[in-house]
């Protein structure tokens, strides 16, 4: 883990809040002046621990009413298998969120659509098409209870 003193953590907690702030509002929240400000954030982004800035979108506001959670078991575990998967389904824009998982599948995937059709189409056309892939098992999302929220960081590690 990277040596974050205070002034990082609260500046990092600042844009969880809100990642719209200008640099001077984050100064004024962490009790650093602007310049000083603007350097730390620079240095998180150079370590890649500030990875972007993102709109927090309302899916069903723009027409994606279904999500799904996608479970995907992959013949032969190796390198090879896992590199082609992953690059294929890094390549589906529906696919919002990916993780290499233990348990009875091996990978899970988190899909937005529009509705059952469109994800139909997907698993039809692309998903089951997919390098390597034995076996998928979907779970769809009834409710949205919590989605995006922000990130429990850790003490500082340093003053």
């Amino acid at each position: 883990m990277p040596n974050l003193d205070r002034f990082d953590i609260a500046i990092l907690e600042a844009l969880q809040r809100d990642a719209r702030a200008t640099n001077v509002e984050i100064a004024e929240k962490v009790n650093l002046s602007p310049s000083p400000c603007l350097r730390r954030i620079r240095n998180l982004e150079a370590a890649g621990i500030l990875r972007g800035y993102r709109a927090d979108i309302d899916r069903t506001a723009i027409g994606l009413e279904l999500t799904v959670f996608v479970g995907f078991k992959v013949e032969r575990h190796n390198f090879e298998n896992a590199a082609a998967f992953q690059d294929s389904l890094l390549a589906i824009p529906e696919v919002v969120s990916c993780f290499m998982i233990s348990g009875e599948t091996d990978f899970l995937a988190e899909v937005v659509v529009e509705n059952l059709a469109a994800y139909d189409a997907l698993l039809t056309e692309r998903l089951l098409t997919l390098p390597a892939v034995v076996d998928i098992r979907s779970n769809f999302a009834i409710r949205t209870i919590k989605t995006g929220g922000p990130l429990k960081l850790p003490k500082a590690g340093r003053a």
